[in-house]
């Protein structure tokens, strides 16, 4: 049976743990946000971010990330060529009235020509003609998509197709396009630069990057979407002051807001969210009773540090507590875990961190052990 002991008033530092952002100390409009913290990978803010969502193009950043992945595994050169088929054309070039890379059939661009054209142009023939190009079929691609992202943990993940063109199942939650941008940018940064490009040009069709994020301060990725069924979307990441941050946002009204809300969320990535360590040696910890010991309380203490992460103006908001395993007795040794610290922040899944004794705890002889047992006989029968 697990123990409990509410511990409120007993932690130095009480005043660093946060609220979540569960709690909504913002709100936005759009229908699925998230902020991450690149650093941890820890979520700071999170409005039905874990939903499976229509990622309509913002899909291209896994199209990317997967070839990126094979390039690195040695399945694909940068200056390999693929011929453009009359399929990838008439579905993702200028006769699909779609976002475009502006190829047409027999062209044969190289492999990192299609990536600048999939990253800044967003174009649906370049994505088709890398997915039927490497695999066979758009199908087979984007059950390799769908399987990469799994194996990275992004398990909610259903790819169809390498363009986000509208299929019915064709899935992914807004904390796992956050997840996606932070493998990006953190397995490939000598390719992450394409996605700060202005513009792109292919023969003397030129499109500008459409991320509207772009030219505000430490903004330098990821990509946009949009579809009817899904609203406007955008994945947005910045730096500064050596602090990386990344939003989704998904299911905007229109262009402006898209650009606007992902201002906004960006710069209270920054300004309003936080995370803090909560470090073994500034957590004060109450001793825990121990049953038939010589001696009748134990010191406790954290055994490792708690990262919390939340709202800056609710950090005082946390509860916390201690559970301990089991009923501590006899004998203890110094070292022994004997439960968890667990800070239970509402609105997300508490965080928590083991709990070890500080001394040793002999356990009482014969006489001493009847002696406490009727102690606690007569204790128990009290009141």
């Amino acid at each position: 049976m697990k123990c409990r002991t509410p511990i409120l008033a007993t932690i130095a530092l009480l005043s660093l743990l946060a609220a979540p952002a569960g709690a909504q100390m913002i709100d936005t409009p759009a229908q699925h946000a998230v902020i991450l913290d690149n650093t941890t990978g820890e979520i700071l803010f999170s409005k039905d971010g874990a939903e499976p969502m229509i990622p309509a193009s913002m899909t291209k950043m896994m199209t990317a990330y997967l070839v990126f992945d094979m390039v690195k595994r040695g399945e694909l050169k940068m200056t390999d060529r693929l011929t453009v088929s009359a399929d990838a054309w008439r579905r993702g070039g200028f006769p699909s009235g779609t976002s475009t890379m502006g190829l047409v059939p027999k062209d044969t661009p190289t492999i990192e020509e299609l990536l600048h054209g999939v990253i800044i142009m967003s174009g649906n023939d370049a994505c088709i003609v890398l997915a039927e190009g490497i695999s066979g079929s758009e199908e087979a691609f984007a059950k390799r998509m769908t399987q990469l992202a799994h194996d990275k943990g992004l398990k909610s993940a259903n790819f169809l197709n390498s363009t986000g063109l509208e299929d019915i199942g064709h899935v992914i939650s807004a904390e796992d396009l956050a997840r996606l941008a932070k493998l990006t940018i953190d397995d490939f940064p000598e390719y992450y630069d394409w996605y700060d490009l202005p513009s792109y040009s292919w023969r003397k069709y030129t499109q500008p990057n459409r991320n509207p994020l772009l030219g505000i301060e430490g903004a330098d990725g990821l990509k946009t979407g949009h579809l009817e069924a899904s609203g406007y979307g955008l994945t947005g990441s910045a730096v500064r002051d050596g602090v990386r941050r990344t939003i989704v946002i998904n299911g905007m009204e229109s262009m402006a807001a898209r650009a606007a809300e992902g201002e906004r969320m960006l710069r209270l990535a920054f300004q309003s969210f936080d995370l803090k360590t909560i470090a073994p040696e500034n957590v004060v910890l109450p001793e825990q009773k121990v049953w038939l010991g010589q001696e009748r309380t134990v010191p406790v203490s954290l055994a490792e540090p708690m990262l919390i992460a939340g709202h800056k103006a609710a950090f005082d908001k946390a509860k916390t507590e201690i559970v301990l395993d089991k009923a501590l007795e006899a004998p203890v040794k110094k070292g022994d875990r004997v439960g968890r610290l667990v800070v239970t922040l509402d609105g997300r899944p508490p965080v928590e961190a083991p709990i070890i004794a500080e001394g040793d705890v002999k356990r009482l002889g014969f006489f001493g052990r009847a002696v406490d047992g009727l102690s606690a006989l007569i204790s128990g029968n009290d009141g």
